[in-house]
């Protein structure tokens, strides 16, 4: 039988599959296998609808059953520009871009009110522009399997999320998020999950919105734990930064730099205006032009005035951490890891407010033989990631820290522990054919089961297994280093830590 589950707004039908207790590197799960779990998933289910550049609002009830299916239509985006369109999962998202993209996915293995399981909320990455909830990279049959309520979710994205305009709302996108969560806390006991341990994660982009989220009013309460992987809360555009977007989009369209002047355009169009104005900031990356954008190539991105602290009085338990060589997967694939050169790599250590002598003496100091090309995929991943991950974990007592070490062997072994990699481990997914562009036919099932449990249990207890972070042990988890072990490690690279002191 089908199961259906009530909401506030009407009920739903989903449907049973079986997922095997355990998954192989070497193939995909065979779920005729006696000890498969059955896992009940819903999938597309409207939690608000989204005015065009307005904030989210209430869906209206319906009668009878709803089926959830099939995923529901995902934010208009424009594809990745080449190689990474051959890289990230996005070629394997299942829903059709469309104005109804605010919906969600729900795996639970005990569907029904009485279960209250713990619930883990996916918010997927893109650099704000890409991504999608409905990619086959995040069912969530595997945390199912584990006594995990998972859910994922769509929202909006680009000029429709995160361009300023002057009169309707910034942050439209991060107001999706929060509706979702607001839809998680008023229906997820529905699905056997319990609204009180609501475990908040996502990636690059995903991270980024949760780091403005814990420190934003309209969220408090809404999740008792998060995890961050690679983004904290150091991405985000001033207003005179974003309004420097806004002009140059405007200008590129031809049109009044406004709600109505944006809403004009097709779709179709607005979509490749916002890749080409991208591919302007990369060819010219002059903070006079772009403001903050010009460092972290997004232009869109949340709109704040400062930096959020988060606040520390709300009780949010945290695990955030970031990849070893996160900055490759921009470098390796594009041929600029090889190309690089010295007067390059200076200059953007002067960028990130680094002095390029002495700080790339200390890069230099663990890498005596390394390049232009990979001095800068350090220090980049740093700026861009690491560093940001460790800011959080000193705001935050308690909050514990891990690294993702494991190498790809892809572009013959030099994509290495990238941005990105760590997905289809966390998610206990390393069969789903959309993960192998970046790790190969063979990755390594244990530290799969590593990180996944390790996900699982905080989202259970708060604790992933390991000591928590402080400024004098340093702790961190370092999953898939040498051997593919994961075993901790104190005080990671000290001395490029210490680096960007009062810098970053």
């Amino acid at each position: 039988m089908e199961p259906v589950c009530a909401t506030r707004l009407g009920r739903v039908r989903g449907r049973f599959s079986s997922t095997p207790s355990t998954t192989s590197p070497s193939g995909p799960p065979n779920p005729e296998t006696p000890d498969a779990v059955a896992v009940a998933s819903f999938l597309g289910i409207p939690y608000a609808t989204a005015p065009r550049f307005g904030p989210p609002v209430p869906v209206e009830p319906w009668e009878g059953i709803r089926p959830a299916v099939s995923y529901g239509p995902t934010a208009p985006k424009a594809a990745y520009a080449p190689p990474l369109d051959a890289l990230v999962p996005e070629n394997f998202i299942a829903g059709k871009p469309g104005e109804s993209c605010l919906n969600l996915n729900v795996w639970t293995p005990s569907p029904g009110p009485e279960a209250r399981l713990p619930v883990m909320v996916w918010v997927h990455g893109g650099a704000f522009s890409n991504g999608s909830g409905s990619a086959s990279a995040y069912d969530g049959g595997a945390f199912a399997r584990d006594g995990v309520v998972c859910v994922t979710l769509n929202y909006r994205l680009g000029v429709e999320g995160f361009l300023h305009l002057d009169g309707v709302p910034d942050n439209r996108g991060l107001l999706d998020q929060i509706a979702a969560l607001e839809w998680v806390r008023d229906n997820i006991a529905f699905f056997g999950g319990d609204p009180d341990r609501v475990t908040v994660f996502g990636e690059s982009a995903g991270a980024m919105s949760i780091g403005v989220l814990l420190g934003l009013a309209k969220a408090r309460g809404l999740f008792r734990r998060a995890i961050l992987q690679s983004g904290a809360a150091h991405h985000f555009l001033r207003p005179a930064s974003a309004r420097l977007i806004t002009a140059r989009l405007a200008e590129k369209l031809s049109v009044a730099p406004t709600a109505d002047g944006f809403a004009a355009v097709p779709d179709a169009r607005l979509l490749s205006a916002q890749t080409e104005l991208r591919a302007e900031i990369g060819a010219r990356p002059d903070p006079a032009l772009w403001g903050e954008a010009a460092l972290n190539m997004m232009p869109f991105e949340p709109v704040l005035e400062e930096r959020i602290p988060p606040a520390s009085d709300r009780g949010v338990e945290l695990l955030v951490g970031s990849n070893r060589e996160e900055y490759r997967l921009f470098l390796v694939p594009t041929g600029r890891l090889d190309a690089l050169r010295e007067p390059k790599l200076r200059a953007t250590a002067a960028a990130y407010g680094l002095d390029p002598g002495p700080a790339l003496s200390v890069y230099r100091e663990a890498r005596p033989r390394a390049t232009p090309g990979e001095l800068l995929d350090a220090m980049s991943t740093d700026w861009f990631y690491r560093i940001p991950a460790i800011r959080l974990a000193e705001a935050v007592p308690g909050s514990y820290l891990y690294e993702f070490a494991w190498r790809s062997p892809c572009f013959d072994g030099g994509l290495g522990a990238c941005h990105a990699s760590e997905l289809g481990f966390v998610f206990d997914r390393l069969h789903d054919p959309s993960y192998a562009p970046m790790l190969g036919d063979r990755p390594p099932q244990e530290v799969a089961d590593a990180m996944h449990r390790a996900w699982v249990a905080f989202a259970e207890t708060g604790d992933p297994g390991w000591e928590a972070y402080d400024t004098e042990k340093r702790t961190a988890m370092v999953f898939g280093g040498a051997g593919a072990a994961s075993e901790t490690a104190q005080d990671l690279r000290p001395r490029e830590r210490e680096l960007w002191e009062g810098l970053r």
